[in-house]
């Protein structure tokens, strides 16, 4: 029973100390982490508005659009003080797990860009959405985000239609056109409405 009871406390102490050293871990990173994660946000707002000279988070919630596509963020984009346009974050269900993405639309609701920040589709197949070498259209080499660009935002996003699906990932092509839809149509009444 003793031994029961010492070994008992042993764990105790054990969990104990990895639970203190998890959380100094965390908090010494935490810092590192956010900084990471803001320069890659910042690295994909260049990427989609490479003219832009600031951007500002807009702090504004975007209405859910339904469909299980969630928006978590609404940036400001500016060029020589002016408002060039607005990204927003959005996720939704893909094949493999959700699919998370930042779209960029300028003030005239053309799509400047797509860039797909996380996915869970399956290698070789769903993941050729972010292959910058899986060409949509060979002879132009354009990329499967890469055709959303010059998009208006009253354009169908239509996997087969006026976008261009993976060879056998319809569903991952799918959703990334469905979160960029929504994103267009949301983007769109945003600025409307005055951002």
């Amino acid at each position: 029973m003793k031994s029961m009871v010492k070994l008992g406390l042993a764990l105790a102490l054990y969990a104990a100390a990895a639970c203190v050293g998890l959380a100094l871990v965390y908090t010494a990173t935490a810092e590192t982490i956010a900084g990471h994660a803001q320069r890659n946000l910042e690295d994909a707002l260049k990427e989609i508005f490479p003219q832009a000279d600031d951007f500002e988070d807009s702090g504004e919630t975007i209405k859910n659009s339904g469909g299980g596509i969630v928006f978590s963020a609404a940036y400001k984009i500016f060029q020589n003080g002016n408002l060039a346009g607005v990204a927003v974050q959005a996720s939704g269900p893909g094949y493999g797990g959700t699919i998370t993405l930042l779209a960029g639309i300028d003030t005239a609701g053309i799509v400047r860009g797509v860039k797909i920040l996380e996915h869970q589709e399956s290698p070789g197949l769903g993941a050729n959405i972010v292959s910058p070498r899986y060409y949509v259209d060979k002879v132009n080499k354009i990329t499967f985000t890469g055709q959303f660009a010059g998009k208006s935002v009253k354009d169908p996003f239509e996997a087969k239609n006026d976008v261009e699906a993976i060879t056998a990932s319809t569903v991952s092509s799918r959703s990334v056109s469905n979160i960029v839809k929504a994103i267009a149509r949301a983007s769109a009444g945003f600025m409307e409405g005055g951002l």
